[in-house]
């Protein structure tokens, strides 16, 4: 952007949309928000996806052919790339907006595509089989027949507060965020209110951590505002490193001033002049979008020296983790911000009064601080009046794993898991059976449909021995290997034990190897094996409360929750692991056993060339038999079948 348009643009938002928070405006100032709002355009406007998924669907090619399609074509019309709206499973996402027309949104548009969606929106001609919906805009002429983006399933059950922007953006546009009534509350707070009176109001709001805790966020201020110190520290985590978890990610790549300016009141609140972003170093679409996002902030003057000339000083940098899943704990992560090794310390003190460097330092996850600006704005009653009574507001959860649709939402606390399966992600895929959620990340736990009508909020789930954890929503259908789900978190918890404690560390390589044992078939099996394998799943459930009493932190704490839940849950898979050395989900490759229908069979010999054990014998044009000791189970065979003849128990 030129630098008079710059600085003509910074002034009129500063003060004709900032500095006027009521949101009451004369003509000219509400015809030219409009404008920058794009409620009303003079040009086609095509709006890109280009979020990490969008990206990994093939965004990039459909960015480029949508530039290509519009010089081709002559054709006066803005590209603006936008975050991700939520719903993965749909992208590449393009969003369309003609003049005096309604804003379309077409899904699965890969760089193919392309000309054709053009084509048809340009002329009119509309192909319903890809669109996914239309934006509500009031003066603006409605598409016929075509559903509001609201009332799809994946999105009319949802409460957006925090992710309102999500999709609709751009994440490089500090004036997008702007006229949308971003940094108003900024404004409000270093204007209006003492910081003790900021911690009060987040008090009353009752917003709890959304990192996993719970611990109710405007007393960790108020902790960290009454503690002397040099230097205060507000520190932003956003190492998500849970599989199954993107949430974090996705709020960067979608709304980054949201969440700069929840850092730039939370900062304010405990007195704080310095914050830190902490950001796993393989983000690197995150990375870039948050540098740019405080490089624009800095040129408003809404961060940095004397903030809206209040005094205020607030410096934000971008801090670069490695990916260690133990970083996400408190203690740390100020470790590992320190330039040392990423350990965890014991507690009390506690960060808000001894964190960083030695000084009171608040961290709170990126989900926490976006609702900050909400609640500012919109005061603390509007957030208790969503939620539960003991937990308040709406929780971003990311749905991956075998359901119709997948991404990440934001509904109520409260919300139960069923609606969210069956009403917003549209139930399991293929017509399968659900058998299972995991909730909260590999140190989480299973949960069985009989639980499914559990309302989700931090007491509920507590009942039912459950912890919220980020959000991470994994669904599992009847084709999953409960042993097997239980081994591989247990491996991943197992490989990211920071080794300081003797609990954890051999504790969860002690229940690893147990876990392997059942999920593997040795080579040469004694007849006392079984016996073994069962007095490892009795030692497991003791094993798992020793290193959940004396772990020094929540990693070791949590590790057997994935293992235990699914020895409550699911115990008949284990002895069927155990005893009858058979996986019937057919996913534990070891203790699958092929065969050969010799009705099928017509003796192509594709299976006796591909088997990398010579375990198939046979003629040509003869049907062919497998040798079950020389067989691993790799289950090539059964792949290269074309005539349906392998089939395993």
């Amino acid at each position: 952007m030129p630098a008079q348009e710059l600085n003509d643009n910074r002034a009129f938002l500063i003060e004709k949309v900032i500095k006027n928070y009521s949101g009451i405006f004369d003509k000219a100032t509400t015809e030219k928000v409009a404008l920058l709002k794009r409620d009303k355009i003079t040009r086609p406007a095509i709006y890109i996806g280009t979020g990490t998924c969008g990206i990994i669907s093939g965004a990039k090619s459909t960015l480029e052919n949508v530039n290509r399609y519009i010089a081709e074509n002559n054709i006066s019309a803005d590209v603006i790339e936008v975050g991700c709206n939520g719903c993965c499973s749909a992208e590449p996402i393009v969003d369309v907006q003609l003049p005096g027309k309604t804003r379309l949104s077409f899904c699965n548009v890969t760089g193919d595509k392309v000309d054709d969606i053009l084509n048809s929106v340009l002329h009119h001609t509309l192909l319903p089989d890809q669109v996914l919906g239309q934006y509500k805009q009031p003066g603006q002429e409605e598409w016929p027949n075509i559903p509001m983006v609201d009332q799809i399933p994946w999105f009319c059950s949802q409460r957006r507060s925090i992710l309102k922007n999500a999709g609709i953006i751009s994440p490089v546009s500090i004036d997008d965020y702007i006229v949308r009534g971003g940094y108003k509350s900024l404004y409000k707070t270093v204007l209006n209110y003492p910081a003790d009176k900021i911690c009060e109001i987040i008090d009353q709001s009752e917003l709890r951590g959304r990192g996993g805790g719970g611990f109710p966020t405007g007393k960790k201020w108020k902790i960290a505002l009454d503690t002397a110190g040099d230097q205060k520290y507000m520190i932003c985590n956003a190492d998500e490193s849970d599989p199954g978890a993107f949430m974090d990610r996705a709020m960067i790549e979608s709304d980054p001033h949201r969440v700069l300016e929840g850092i730039a009141i939370a900062s304010y609140a405990i007195g704080a002049s310095q914050a830190i972003i902490y950001v796993r170093s393989d983000y690197e679409n995150s990375l870039n979008i948050l540098n740019t996002a405080i490089k624009q902030a800095k040129e408003y003057g809404l961060l940095g020296e004397n903030i809206f000339g209040s005094g205020f000083n607030l410096s934000v940098s971008v801090r670069q983790g490695a990916g260690a899943f133990v970083c996400g704990e408190e203690t740390a992560l100020v470790a590992s911000l320190e330039g040392q090794r990423g350990l965890p310390g014991s507690k009390p003190p506690y960060p808000a009064e001894k964190g960083l460097w030695g000084q009171p330092t608040v961290i709170n996850n990126i989900e926490t601080i976006a609702n900050v600006p909400g609640i500012l704005e919109n005061g603390p009653s509007w957030f208790k009046s969503l939620g539960t009574k003991s937990s308040r507001g709406t929780k971003l959860f990311s749905v991956a794993g075998k359901s119709v649709s997948t991404g990440f939402i934001e509904v109520p606390m409260g919300t139960t898991f069923s609606s969210i399966i069956y009403n917003i992600a549209g139930g399991v895929k293929d017509g399968n059976s659900l058998k299972a959620i995991h909730l909260g990340g590999p140190a989480g736990v299973c949960i069985p449909p009989a639980n499914l009508d559990t309302p989700i909020d931090f007491e509920s789930l507590s009942e039912i021995g459950a912890t919220l954890g980020l959000g991470g929503l994994i669904i599992l259908d009847d084709k999953t290997c409960m042993v097997n789900l239980a081994r591989y978190f247990m491996d991943f918890l197992q490989n990211e034990s920071c080794g300081k404690c003797i609990p954890c560390r051999e504790g969860t390589r002690k229940m690893l190897d147990i876990l392997e044992g059942i999920t593997k078939r040795p080579k040469e099996e004694s007849t006392h094996e079984t016996l073994e394998r069962f007095k490892g799943v009795v030692q497991l459930e003791s094993l798992a409360e020793v290193i959940r009493d004396t772990s020094l932190c929540g990693l070791g704490q949590n590790a057997p929750n994935p293992v235990l839940s699914s020895l409550k849950w699911f115990r008949e898979e284990f002895e069927e692991h155990i005893f009858d050395r058979r996986c019937a989900a057919g996913v534990c490759h070891d203790l699958r056993t092929f065969f050969i229908d010799v009705e099928y069979c017509n003796g192509c010999n594709i299976c006796q060339k591909k088997c990398p054990e010579n375990a198939i014998i046979g003629s040509l044009k003869q049907p062919h038999f497998i040798i079950e000791s020389k067989c691993t189970g790799c289950g090539i065979c059964f792949d290269a079948c074309k005539f349906s003849a392998i089939y395993f128990k």
